[in-house]
């Protein structure tokens, strides 16, 4: 009986260290995949982790567009004096910005969506950014505007997306690892990959909040360099804390840097870029 317990004993140290390896082998495949997808960005010059090409994420933004829209009650006819006036602001924000020396400059197209009540606005790679009528009937100045259509110009540039599609697959081959060194044939394994994966999720939400105040910043030099006054990019943020009511945050913001946050940074930013900023204008009333 003693041989045979101590030789179980053994068996199930060898299985841990077999699951242990496996996983060290997926974990180390997974960041090793990761690392090498690197590229210096054409615009910023920033050396990123992306999971796409720049055709890719074009391809897919004209992929998925269609049915984003339809989300969000569709896109609105573009002869719309709405549709017009945001197609029109945005190409200016672009025109006027570094975004037009981009390899997007020319697949940039600005949508308005049909739904009145959702208050969003958001880019898919490769340069279709989309604003609900939702947000802009509440927007009172073109500069307002041009401070939304902006920031998701800054998505698009700073290939935000295609970094987190890469720290998404990382993510999710490191909670496998996890899942596999924790496993014993129980759930236990599966519990241990559960918490990997929401730990990997709070990993995200970090990473995106830092890609927001980046767009913020961007969104603020894109909209200057068109003429609209950047501090229109405040009112934006009052708009949307007054849109959210003090409940559930209007969807621009559900994982984004809580309003008050982006409000100081901002500030803090337009006064290092003050004096810059002399004789920018509004542009047109929206209401």
């Amino acid at each position: 009986m003693q041989d045979g317990y101590g030789g179980g004993g053994g068996l199930l140290r060898n299985r841990g260290c077999g699951r242990l390896l496996i996983a060290l082998v997926i974990a180390g495949a997974g960041l090793i995949a990761y690392m090498s997808r690197t590229e210096v960005n054409p615009v910023t010059g920033e050396k990123q982790h992306v999971a796409l090409s720049v055709d890719q994420e074009k391809v897919l933004g004209l992929e998925a567009a269609p049915e984003m829209a339809q989300k969000m009650g569709g896109d609105v006819d573009p002869s719309d004096p709405s549709a017009r006036l945001v197609a029109e602001v945005g190409g200016r924000v672009v025109s006027r910005s570094n975004a037009s020396t981009s390899p997007y400059a020319g697949n940039f197209r600005f949508h308005l969506l049909a739904d009145p009540e959702t208050v969003n606005a958001f880019a898919l790679p490769g340069g279709q950014v989309f604003v609900t009528r939702g947000l802009v009937e509440r927007l009172r100045t073109e500069a307002e505007l041009a401070g939304v259509l902006g920031h998701e110009v800054g998505h698009v540039i700073n290939r935000h997306s295609a970094e987190q599609m890469a720290k998404g697959q990382l993510g999710q081959v490191l909670s496998q690892a996890v899942g596999v060194a924790a496993s014993d044939g129980s759930d236990g394994g599966q519990h241990a990959a559960l918490i990997a994966a929401m730990v990997n999720q709070m990993v995200q939400l970090r990473y995106s909040r830092a890609d927001e105040s980046e767009s913020d910043r961007y969104g603020i030099d894109a909209m200057a360099s068109a003429g609209y006054d950047p501090k229109a990019m405040l009112e934006v943020m009052e708009i949307l804390k007054q849109a959210g009511g003090g409940q559930n945050p209007p969807e621009w913001l559900s994982s984004h840097p809580l309003p008050e946050t982006r409000i100081q940074e901002i500030r803090e930013y337009l006064r290092q870029r003050s004096a810059s900023d002399a004789g920018l204008s509004e542009g047109r009333s929206l209401r």
